[in-house]
């Protein structure tokens, strides 16, 4: 057993009620995760899987510190887990060119101090690790593929060589070809620095091929985890059944 990088205790986020319609409770709250507990192990690569509005990104977001309103414990071994999103182009400001989007973090950085020396160099080192040629530091995010948009967008979130990364959904917006091309990236930079990742996806033959456990949510809940080989075989849960025979995964 590797030591816990993250363990998340009986969690419970709510988000405030935007029905404005006579007679509604404004300060109604809704409860978008209810009950969630599970443990990550460092190095772990883990997926997160279940239909569109089931908790998944609520659960991300949780995680870095974005979704505040939540009852239970979210204990991490390592501070700055980073996110990189579904929508690589929404993600990234058009108006700036793909450098400076870069260094941006490093300019943010309250840890420590970075020169413009330092910066350019962590750059440089970055567009190697994401596949990138050092032109494309020039161009702005219209400028480039979708793919080439989610490199970025996955150099960005390593910027700062964080412990944690946590994609959600990062290739559904791309075509099978680039979405194969971005797993790959994910899973060298995994094997290169053993850097925990949280996968999230609907896909649940992505989800295989990409994670060692894998974990189903449904309805806010959690219904079923574990190895992903073991989950995939032997599942038990009943919703967990149909999303595999969704997938075609089993007969």
């Amino acid at each position: 057993m590797g030591e816990t990088v993250l363990r998340v205790s009986n969690l419970n986020v709510f988000y405030k009620n935007r029905d404005r319609k006579l007679f509604s409770k404004a300060d109604k709250k809704i409860q978008a995760l209810k009950g969630v507990s599970f443990e990550m192990e460092e190095g772990q690569v883990l997926a997160i899987a279940g239909e569109s509005g089931c908790g998944k990104s609520t659960l991300a977001r949780a995680i870095v510190g974005i979704n505040k309103d939540y009852t239970g414990e979210i204990y991490q071994k390592y501070d700055r887990p980073q996110m990189v999103f579904q929508d690589p182009y929404s993600s990234l400001n058009p108006a700036k060119k793909i450098g400076w989007l870069l260094e941006e973090p490093l300019r943010v950085d309250k840890t420590r101090k970075w020169t413009e020396e330092e910066r350019k160099k962590r750059v440089e080192e970055i567009m190697e690790e994401i596949e990138l040629p050092l032109s494309m530091l020039e161009r702005y995010p219209s400028q480039l593929s979708g793919g080439q948009r989610q490199r970025v967008c996955i150099g960005i979130a390593l910027m700062r060589s964080p412990k944690l990364l946590i994609a959600d959904e990062p290739v559904s917006a791309l075509d099978v070809t680039i979405q194969a091309q971005i797993m790959a990236l994910l899973q060298n930079l995994h094997k290169k620095h053993g850097i925990s990742i949280i996968f999230i996806s609907h896909d649940l033959r992505v989800v295989y091929h990409i994670s060692d456990y894998v974990m189903i949510m449904k309805d806010g809940c959690v219904v079923e985890k574990g190895k992903t080989d073991d989950v995939y075989r032997n599942p038990q849960a009943d919703y967990t059944k149909e999303l595999l025979n969704a997938a075609g995964i089993r007969a």
